[in-house]
């Protein structure tokens, strides 16, 4: 008689549990992989931004490189959203790797040979922006097809968590290499990196979206492709409310972010600014990993507008007094909500749009929602200046009303656009509680996986 235990049946269920073991191992290879790449760009950025500046002296040309990096891929998102529909998700992430990965070597051929201009870099950085215009939507849609749905608020959260880590330890890192191995070096290393990332992708499978009624429906031209993304979101008046709300939030978001350095200059030093500026990454980089560590509230929307409404509170807070610890911690918050509403969004918009169509739906959104950003760069200069400036200085229009409560002189003009900025927020985060169809949106809009 054997003493051996009998053989447990596999049951479906944790046949189940299984594959999304194995699907969330895939996302956590994907999501190191363009870690790695998204810490070898910044790196890179920034040491372009020093290059030129040093080179031109030249306060626009340095800020045009922002620009380069954000315009291009914005304006062609909705049709490479529709092309990402189309392709195999991985090729597409693939081919953005490769191609900005060329681009980054034809800058360091360049460099090396003593031809490098300034129209390079803009041209390249513009090409890297296109690039990322596939890269995104491409990322976003796979890992809806990899995680399980009960983690799409952590799988966010680490997205954000990568794209903060990569920007508090970008800067530090190529200020300490660029004096060491100079801007040659520098691109080396993120060639490398973007090599790295391509080899992950070579090595998971990322499987194809099941079709849909509404992929089904959307199919036609190009044009028409890239147009289905748009009317899916306005047919839904809850998608189409939450990115009203979105657009709004990231106006005032920009211009308050811009603002940050000649804010805190006005008051503090160098050093101290620098403090500062870790405090707020650090905001950002505690949001992402609660989200992540936690997996989200179960009720993303109460969320998002609890911390909506929170974001405006920490405006509040940077632009009342010149004062460098209550500015840091008002920071901090700032960006620790902006981190906790974009991933709890992004979540809903996983959960509520059909796999097949996410690329074209997700750059869509993508267009609306951040194209208020680069208005936020270019405005927020002219209004601290011209505007804002002069209604706060001694004898200004407004310095013996408002500047009883937030003083006058150099900077109090900008803590009067973060009140005013304040208020918008709020007033936004009142109007999205407001609407029945935002409110409800996670009960009325049914999930599509």
């Amino acid at each position: 008689m054997s003493s051996e235990p009998p053989e447990q049946e596999t049951t479906p269920r944790d046949k189940a549990l299984d594959a999304a073991a194995g699907a969330l191992r895939t996302f956590a290879v994907l999501w190191f992989g363009q870690l790695v790449s998204l810490i070898g760009s910044g790196i890179t950025r920034f040491a372009l931004g020093v290059w030129v500046y040093e080179k031109t002296g030249s306060a626009t040309q340095f800020t045009l490189i922002a620009v380069s990096v954000s315009l291009p891929g914005l304006l062609i998102a909705p049709f490479a959203g529709a092309l990402v529909d189309r392709w195999d998700r991985r090729k597409v992430m693939l081919a953005a790797d490769l191609g900005s990965g060329l681009g980054t070597l034809l800058i360091a051929a360049l460099y090396w040979s003593d031809a490098l201009e300034i129209w390079h870099i803009y041209l390249v950085v513009a090409s890297g922006s296109l690039l990322s215009s596939f890269q995104l939507p491409a990322y976003m849609a796979a890992t809806t097809l990899l995680v399980p749905k009960r983690h799409f608020s952590r799988s966010s959260g680490m997205i954000q968590l990568g794209q903060a880590s990569a920007s508090l330890v970008a800067a530090p890192i190529a200020g300490a290499l660029f004096t060491v191995i100079g801007l040659g070096g520098i691109i080396l290393i993120d060639v490398a990196t973007f090599l790295f990332a391509v080899s992950t992708l070579l090595f998971i499978h990322v499987p194809p979206p099941p079709a849909s009624k509404a992929g089904k429906q959307s199919r036609g031209s190009l044009w028409q492709e890239a147009i289905s993304g748009w009317k899916f979101i306005r047919l839904r008046p809850g998608l189409h409310g939450l990115l009203l709300y979105f657009a709004a939030l990231n106006l005032a978001f920009s211009i308050a972010f811009v603002l940050v350095i000649p804010l805190v200059r006005s008051f503090a030093s160098v050093a101290l600014l620098g403090i500062v500026m870790a405090i707020q990454s650090s905001g950002q980089l505690t949001g992402s990993l609660t989200l992540t560590i936690t997996g989200g509230p179960r009720r993303r929307i109460r969320a998002i507008l609890i911390c909506g409404f929170l974001l405006g509170v920490s405006l509040i807070g940077v632009g009342l007094q010149p004062a460098t610890w209550s500015v840091a911690i008002s920071l901090f918050l700032m960006m620790f909500c902006f981190a906790f509403t974009s991933g709890c969004s992004q979540a809903i918009w996983q959960s509520k749009v059909p796999p097949d169509i996410q690329g074209r739906v997700f750059a869509a959104r993508r267009l609306i929602a951040q194209i208020t950003s680069p208005i936020g760069f270019f405005l927020a200069g002219p209004l601290a200046d011209y505007v804002f400036g002069p209604l706060m200085v001694e004898g200004g229009a407004l310095a013996s009303t408002a500047g009883r409560l937030l003083g006058v002189g150099p900077g109090r003009g900008i803590g009067l656009m973060y009140l005013c900025l304040a208020i918008g927020a709020m007033v936004s985060t009142l109007w999205a509680s407001s609407r029945p169809q935002i409110r409800n949106l996670e009960d009325e809009l049914p999930d599509t996986i």
